[in-house]
């Protein structure tokens, strides 16, 4: 069992940056891929990014370019960097871990494992 707990989220004006980390509990973090996912109130769960075992990375069309997503094996952290946070990006975001499939993938059904979540609130 693995467990993920994320953090770094708040409320910031348009135009802010936040990093949310996600720190994972398993001693084997590095054979893991891992994903942040996000939730509007009203709407369905979708996909942001993810990064690989080996760090290659996948992005939703609608972040590329101002969200970054990294990972520290030493640190079982997975972060995500937003930058230029405009009021739709508000939603909890979550991290995901998945055991069985080594690359970046946006499948959240193949994900094992889930956190908690963490409010991320953009006023305008």
């Amino acid at each position: 069992q693995v467990q993920l707990v994320e953090s770094g989220g708040g409320l910031v004006q348009a135009g802010g940056s936040l990093r949310l980390s996600c720190a994972a509990s398993a001693r084997t973090f590095t054979l893991y891929s891992m994903g942040w996912f996000r939730q509007a109130p009203g709407k369905e769960r979708e996909f942001v990014a993810a990064i690989g075992r080996s760090g290659t990375t996948y992005y939703a069309d609608s972040v590329k370019g101002r969200f970054t997503i990294s990972r520290d094996n030493a640190k079982n952290t997975v972060y995500l960097q937003i930058n230029s946070l405009k009021p739709e990006d508000t939603a909890v975001y979550y991290c995901a871990a998945d055991r069985d499939y080594s690359g970046a993938h946006q499948r959240s059904n193949l994900y094992d494992y889930w956190g908690q979540g963490t409010q991320v609130t953009v006023s305008s």
